[in-house]
């Protein structure tokens, strides 16, 4: 196993002591420093930024070839860390201390070391490993944003408010979709350095919010918790295949909730999330897209159609069909049949 120490901070610092241990140089644009991993140590890149606040960001994309381990080891307070992994597993201890956390992928961790001990981050060789781990020297954030402060809980209060480090903090648990979406972004992110300062500092905060409104969120009872997961993804999906299979007899949203396990809170915001549309608007929407297949390639009756698809009245049907196609159902099809006996219809 190969390890480096990182006797530095801020980040900055922290590329610069890396790039030494791996004797590369890196890059400097905008207050960003970058290095690429050089061919006998492995493949990817370390990226860190620094904004005003106290808060900074530091990325590593890496597959390294032996295990790897880099201590973090400065003798001063360490910044708070949120570590969010979107690829393979990262491995997390305290500096002194003997447990080791796994932070594997869609897994998000708080951890903030006591006193001047730091921290141990360890990749395993050969895996692809993608850590997003954004950083706040708390002396300098608490002081910027002490207003801000005194509306969090008491737990996440407690911690931005110990600038001295007196106690040592590790949460870890599942991040939501709306930060997955977020690391998408800031990947995809190719404007020049300028721009890509301004919008990665922007993301800095976003993240830093949405990881409060998700802590806040995953403190509440089970069923009272709203943020979507990336664990909540296949239950949601499952149930949208529940509603397409069985249109004709419906599901009320309890029930459906209760077969996918998810609470009804979290199914209504998934199907939002993903479908733009509310469980009954998706429902609706699937019902009468069979119902149009029905109409023009079946001589089902009205009645049969609005049985099949799951409905008891022939009037509600022709209603909420004529409000999405703009036509009545029997109008529609007339409508179809006359097209396909126009010599200049093109099928």
């Amino acid at each position: 196993m190969k390890i480096i120490k990182v006797t530095s901070l801020p980040l900055k610092e922290v590329i610069t002591d890396i790039a030494n241990e791996f004797g590369v140089d890196y890059d400097s644009n905008c207050d960003e420093y970058s290095l690429k991993l050089p061919s006998h140590i492995g493949e990817g890149s370390i990226r860190g930024i620094n904004f005003d606040n106290g808060l900074g960001i530091l990325q590593y994309d890496c597959t390294f070839i032996e295990n790897m381990e880099i201590q973090f080891v400065i003798d001063e307070v360490h910044p708070l860390k949120f570590l969010y992994c979107t690829e393979g597993e990262l491995l997390h201890r305290f500096g002194g201390g003997q447990i080791s956390h796994t932070i594997e992928k869609y897994k998000k961790a708080i951890v903030a070391s006591d006193n001047n001990n730091g921290h141990i981050l360890h990749f395993k060789a050969g895996m692809h490993v993608v850590v997003n781990s954004l950083e706040v020297v708390r002396k300098k954030f608490a002081k910027k944003m002490a207003c801000d402060l005194k509306v969090l809980n008491k737990p996440l209060k407690d911690l931005f408010s110990d600038v001295i480090a007196s106690k040592e903090f590790y949460y870890d648990g599942i991040y939501s979709l709306q930060m997955a979406d977020s690391f998408a972004e800031m990947k995809a992110f190719d404007e020049g350095h300028f721009l890509r300062r301004l919008y990665l500092e922007g993301k800095a905060y976003h993240l830093l919010t949405r990881q409060i409104v998700d802590y806040q969120d995953d403190m509440k009872d089970e069923n009272q918790r709203s943020a979507l997961k990336m664990t909540d993804v296949r239950q949601i999906q499952e149930a949208a295949s529940i509603l397409r299979n069985e249109l004709a007899t419906g599901q009320i949203i309890k029930s459906l909730s209760k077969r996918v396990g998810l609470n009804p809170n979290k199914l209504q915001k998934g199907f939002q999330y993903f479908y733009d549309a509310t469980v009954n608007q998706y429902l609706q929407n699937i019902r009468l897209e069979h119902a149009k297949k029905l109409l023009l390639n079946t001589d089902k009756s009205m009645s049969q159609i609005v049985e099949a698809i799951g409905l008891s009245s022939n009037s509600y049907f022709s209603k909420i069909f004529r409000e999405k196609y703009g036509y009545k159902p029997s109008q529609f099809r007339s409508k179809y049949l006359s097209s396909l006996s126009d010599p200049n219809f093109v099928g």
